[in-house]
């Protein structure tokens, strides 16, 4: 490698910006959807977590009032049958079904413990839904931001070559700005694939713990509404 070439690839830019620029349109398409796609992964995850931790702190309070001793009845009539905490709208829900099923004499319509516990499992359900909204996206950017940089990768590195055929010239710096180019698409991809394969993790384990701490809830407070139906 002779002197001139040496100093001709180190004129050359190879900042981001720089090669950003220099990059193909479909390679500088792949880039910036991976960049999208990275920071609406961000954008979720951040929304999530202060989600989640608005979510156990509103459980935490409830339970402190559940538990207090104050009469469900009370409780209930404090809240209001449309409150706005995920724990509280499931105990809504399963003391909207109690209420429902007396009948006018005061007695109980038969298969009220199974309403009252089809009643919560709503209720749950449509908490899940909140909680794990967006992850799905999260496990998609994970799976596929890697290949996508990866196709961008080829197609400019196939684009590279092209252009070394075209000038027949093998020389540093005319190979280097290509090739950089390109592998820059697969950086990208992984910059946006690993927080999103780690968060999913982390926010699906976090999800599953809050929606098992409503189903323990919905468990405790249907044995309570049980002992009331045998008595």
């Amino acid at each position: 490698m002779n002197t001139e070439t040496l100093a001709m690839a180190q004129e050359l830019d190879f900042s981001l910006l720089a090669l950003f620029a220099r990059a193909t349109l479909t390679v500088k398409v792949v880039m910036i959807g991976l960049l999208a796609m990275s920071f609406w992964s961000w954008a979720i995850i951040v929304r999530k977590h202060i989600m989640y931790r608005a979510a156990r702190l509103e459980a935490s309070i409830f339970d402190r009032a559940f538990w207090s001793g104050e009469p469900l009845d009370e409780l209930f009539e404090k809240l209001g049958p449309q409150p706005d905490g995920q724990s509280e709208k499931i105990f809504a829900a399963g003391m909207l079904e109690w209420r429902r099923s007396h009948r006018q004499d005061g007695g109980l319509i038969a298969g009220a413990q199974s309403r009252i516990d089809r009643a919560m499992d709503v209720a749950i359900s449509r908490e899940s839904e909140v909680l794990n909204g967006g992850l799905s996206f999260l496990a998609t950017v994970g799976s596929t931001a890697p290949f996508i940089g990866l196709f961008g990768t080829v197609y400019g590195i196939m684009h590279a070559f092209t252009q070394i055929a075209a000038t027949k010239n093998t020389d540093l710096a005319t190979v280097a700005p290509g090739i950089a180019e390109a592998l820059m698409a697969t950086g990208i991809g992984l910059v946006a694939a690993i927080p999103a394969v780690v968060f999913y993790n982390k926010l699906n384990a976090d999800s599953e713990r809050i929606l098992g701490g409503y189903e323990a809830f919905a468990d405790e407070f249907a044995t309570i509404l049980s002992r009331q139906l045998d008595a």
